[in-house]
């Protein structure tokens, strides 16, 4: 299936059933590109998209190419990070032929100077799920937050983020 998102198609293959529980390797496979290349600043920043199923993304940051004038990732880098974890839950866990995300707000604090790859973890559980879904479809829109860590490669959290992402009917 072709992947219909907002308003414009990308020929990549994705979801387009909400209430199918898995997506298959080759609708993961599209997502996961879609993640990782459909946006030109999130191309090249490099950001990977590590593990992707439904309600469950983990993305990183490399270091490389992301380093600021003090040689630590650049700000831009880590908030692009805490962004991106909205849109694949959205991709892996709504029919897209339906509704389209966007970002309400996202507040990022910087706890420590990140000077390695830096790592984010975003999961929405089945019953949030389908209780968006739901909302969506009645209201035409409903809202989920994501409260998330950033940590490097040694496991410290260098920021945490608050976002308010939106889904609404097409």
């Amino acid at each position: 299936m072709t992947l219909h998102f907002g308003l414009f198609n990308t020929g990549l293959t994705t979801m387009t059933d909400a209430a199918a529980s898995s997506m298959s390797s080759t609708e993961l496979d599209g997502a996961r590109k879609l993640l990782e290349q459909g946006i030109g600043f999130v191309k090249n920043t490099g950001l990977v998209v590590e593990a992707l199923d439904r309600g469950h993304v983990r993305c990183r940051m490399p270091f490389a190419g992301n380093r600021n004038h003090i040689g630590t990732i650049y700000a831009g880098a880590l908030f692009t990070l805490a962004e991106i974890p909205g849109g694949a839950l959205f991709l892996t866990s709504f029919d897209t032929r339906q509704c389209f995300p966007v970002v309400k707000a996202l507040n990022l604090r910087f706890l420590k100077p990140a000077k390695s790859d830096v790592w984010v973890t975003a999961q929405l559980d089945e019953a949030d799920i389908q209780r968006l879904s739901a909302q969506c479809a009645d209201t035409g829109k409903a809202e989920f937050n994501l409260n998330l860590d950033l940590t490097d490669a040694d496991g410290q959290v260098v920021a945490s983020s608050e976002a308010i992402y939106q889904i609404r009917r097409l």
